[in-house]
């Protein structure tokens, strides 16, 4: 930050490195120093527990159908209510109203949520997604997708030779989705192609500021047997 520093724009849970960040730290510093703060939490809701009065964030906007098991399309938008006036949609609604020279409290919902024909279908599905993970102790889920993950990067570590990035102290850096540092020679690309055609395996392969990497998702529906298939395809390939 600098005293030219206008916005600060950052991810909570990083997408190609899947490392969660210190949001709340990193917004208070922020609001100290009269900066706003944006944040992309593509990964965020599901994964990790979200309160957003607690956050203190200026804007924050999430996904829902990744880890919240919501339908493909389901999101969110959330803007601190005092700068609520200050944001334009992109797509008009048909309460978008800014000749009326006033803005009331429901304006800023009315100005975004009827973009026309959209199919609302998965928005109205998130509440059922809530109750979903509420009813089968996701925290429980979560914890057991950390552990086989854990475990998961612990044993590729093994078959790569390659350091995970994660210190073994530090405090929880990933939830359930992580990267683990492949050779410094592997053919990313190669790689992701024979997972796919060899192993049926469809994963993320590619390089991060020259260092190769595999990015692996646990979701509740993931299971030991999957996680061993995985190493076992990784440590085939890469002696070949």
């Amino acid at each position: 930050m600098t005293p030219r520093t206008k916005v600060l724009y950052f991810s909570h849970i990083t997408s190609p490195t899947a490392l969660t960040l210190p949001v709340q730290a990193l917004c208070r510093r922020a609001r100290a120093a009269g900066i706003l703060t944006v944040i992309d939490g593509a990964h965020a809701p599901g994964q990790v527990d979200l309160d957003l009065t607690t956050l203190d964030a200026d804007v924050y906007t999430g996904n829902l159908h990744k880890w919240l098991c919501a339908p493909k399309g389901a999101g969110f938008l959330w803007v601190r209510p005092e700068l609520q006036p200050q944001i334009t949609p992109l797509v008009v609604s048909w309460g978008y109203g800014p000749e009326r020279g006033h803005f009331e409290e429901n304006d800023f919902v009315s100005a975004h949520q009827w973009q026309g024909t959209d199919d609302i279908s998965a928005y109205l599905s998130v509440p059922a997604a809530i109750q979903f993970q509420a009813e089968h102790d996701w925290p429980a889920v979560r914890q057991q997708c950390h552990t086989l993950l854990t475990a998961t990067l612990a044993r590729l570590e093994t078959i790569t030779g390659a350091a995970s990035p994660y210190p073994p102290r530090a405090p929880r850096r990933f939830q359930q989705m992580a990267v683990a540092p492949l050779p410094p020679q592997s053919d990313v690309v190669a790689l992701k192609q024979r997972l796919i055609a060899e192993h049926h395996i469809e994963i993320p392969c590619f390089a991060w500021q020259g260092r190769p990497l595999l990015r692996i998702s646990v979701q509740g529906y993931n299971n030991a047997d999957e996680l061993t298939q995985l190493a076992e395809a990784v440590q085939t390939l890469l002696s070949q």
